[in-house]
């Protein structure tokens, strides 16, 4: 037997009633976040994975934590080597909220929900989760309508992705944790240079090419992020070779090169390392037992 025709789920007034309430509640208790999409580069067929990817734009959209008691995951995870936060969060955002705000027809958007590897920051916490699922029947079809995106989500832990936003609290990731080179410069021009610029430099039969993230004029030291020679080939910059700015025209001689690796860093036991000394490295095995076995 057919069901009631005279009853209906699918009243499309009840269900944008229905849609309304939740879009409320979601801005009286959610949080203001950013929705930063990943600009997959040059993705492995076969791992799946894009180790050059990019953040190029952001989106503010309001989204409702549901952990009320704290993130979830493992926590802090205490290891001999430091302390690993693997924090985990589920977020909750109004599907005709994400069509309005981040898939627009005039954004970069092309998918019809939020994507798996996508990155939202908390700024309630400062901190950055990237999506690792989204689950789209969750209430499951309340008034035969599905109202809400659930993001399964887990601290992001950056791996020298490129951050140009515009937002500098979000690109202020990328000048913390990339890769870098410190140069040292003499014979500088008298122009200086510009934090954002591209660089070049010769090396070899190649040339080097990076991103400025800072510039000391008190040292004529040159922060440099996002390093790589023309030929694709790994290769270092030199000393007794020109840098030159490619939009401030600025030059300087190199006569120190120094690598500055700060992937470490995310792992976010700086406080917890610098605190509490739990390996005592003048044992002769700090990692085995007190008769050193």
């Amino acid at each position: 037997m057919a069901t009631n025709f005279y009853f209906s789920q699918k009243v499309r007034s009840e269900q944008k009633l229905y849609e309304d309430i939740v879009i409320e509640a979601l801005k009286t208790y959610g949080q203001d976040v950013y929705y930063l999409p990943r600009d997959i580069v040059n993705e492995d067929k076969i791992l799946g994975d894009d180790p050059v990817s990019s953040f190029n734009s952001s989106y503010k959209v309001e989204m409702y934590i549901e952990n009320t008691e704290g993130f979830d995951g493992e926590g802090d995870l205490f290891t001999r080597f430091g302390v690993e936060i693997r924090d985990e969060a589920t977020f909750i955002v109004s599907r005709r909220r994400w069509e309005q705000t981040i898939q627009r027809y005039d954004n970069e958007i092309t998918v019809s929900r939020p994507a798996e590897g996508d990155v939202i920051y908390l700024p309630l916490s400062k901190s950055f989760f990237q999506i690792s699922h989204v689950e789209h029947e969750q209430p499951f079809y309340q008034l035969s309508n599905l109202p809400v995106y659930k993001l399964r989500c887990q601290l992001f832990e950056y791996t020298g992705e490129q951050m140009d936003t515009g937002v500098d609290v979000l690109d202020n990731l990328e000048g913390a944790y990339a890769y870098k080179y410190i140069l040292s410069l003499n014979n500088l021009s008298a122009a200086s240079f510009k934090v954002g610029e591209t660089i070049t430099s010769p090396s070899g039969d190649t040339t080097m090419r990076g991103e400025v993230v800072k510039f000391s004029d008190s040292d004529n030291k040159l922060h440099v992020i996002h390093a790589g020679a023309d030929d694709g080939k790994y290769h270092t910059f030199v000393d007794s070779a020109t840098v030159t700015g490619l939009t401030t025209n600025a030059t300087g001689v190199i006569t120190l090169v120094v690598e500055d690796n700060q992937l470490s860093q995310n792992e976010q036991n700086t406080d917890f390392s610098t605190g509490a000394d739990f390996i005592d490295f003048s044992e002769s095995n700090p990692f085995g037992d007190v008769s050193n076995n």
